[in-house]
């Protein structure tokens, strides 16, 4: 009988020849209040380039999933999704099981948008007037506790109609989104009130059974911003919305 020890052999040798086989990354799935010029359905916008590349050096397949802002942060603490993706510092004292990120994923804007241009933008005009908001925006929420004519919302688009209708008279979301939802869906006759009221540090939220991975994201998140790709990313995607509007 024919030996078949060379051909067992040959076999092995491909084996090692080929290297083992490389098993897919581990996919996280967080949650994604944003909209263009952030995040797009295509992930095409900035921070699908940015967390979807820091995610990735990590060893992690990045998928974002559309939540209400409030959902998004009941099932991240709950460990029914992984994270959420944009959220201000301080979250993790009111949901406990989330860990933050400690590298600053964007700063964010927060901006009041009327029909009336030259409203006044300080707290003490606009709590006295009909406002809305997003469910689950917890700067916001903060400062409208109390306040007597307040709409909240599930998502931005719904928000804006609030305006059109004249149900409210100022809508509070962040500068970019904003202004990328109005020319998106061609709304007229709203504008950014100045100044915003705050620009404050977004990062990413893990459940606190991936807290493994925060020191990788924040060493990646740190190297694409050295590298010049964090910077180049932003001026095409977003500044590049105001030289848009500026034509």
């Amino acid at each position: 009988m024919k030996s078949i020890f060379p051909l067992a052999l040959a076999g092995i040798w491909l084996l090692v020849a080929a290297g083992p086989c490389r098993a897919e990354m581990p996919v996280l799935v967080l949650n994604d209040v944003n909209a263009p010029p952030f995040t797009t359905h295509d992930n095409q916008g900035f921070l699908d380039a940015v967390a979807g590349e820091a995610f990735r050096r990590a060893g992690v397949t990045l998928r974002l999933v559309k939540l209400p802002a409030e959902r998004g942060l009941i099932n991240a603490n709950a460990g029914i999704d992984d994270g959420d993706l944009t959220r201000i510092a301080g979250l993790d004292a009111q949901y406990p099981n989330l860990v933050r990120v400690p590298e600053k994923l964007l700063d964010y804007e927060f901006t009041a948008f009327s029909k009336n241009a030259v409203l006044p933008a300080t707290w003490d005009v606009l709590r006295a007037r009909p406002i809305g908001h997003i469910r689950g925006w917890k700067i916001y929420e903060h400062q409208l506790a109390g306040a007597p004519l307040v709409v909240s919302s599930d998502d931005a688009s719904q928000m804006f109609r609030q305006i059109q209708l004249n149900r409210i008279e100022v809508a509070l979301y962040e500068r970019w989104l904003g202004l990328s939802l109005l020319k998106q869906e061609g709304i007229k006759g709203v504008y950014p009130l100045e100044p915003s009221f705050a620009k404050r540090e977004m990062f990413i939220y893990l459940n606190k059974r991936h807290a493994a991975l925060v020191p990788k994201l924040v060493e990646a998140l740190r190297a694409i911003k050295a590298e010049g790709l964090y910077d180049r990313l932003y001026r095409e995607k977003v500044l590049s919305l105001a030289a848009t509007d500026a034509k």
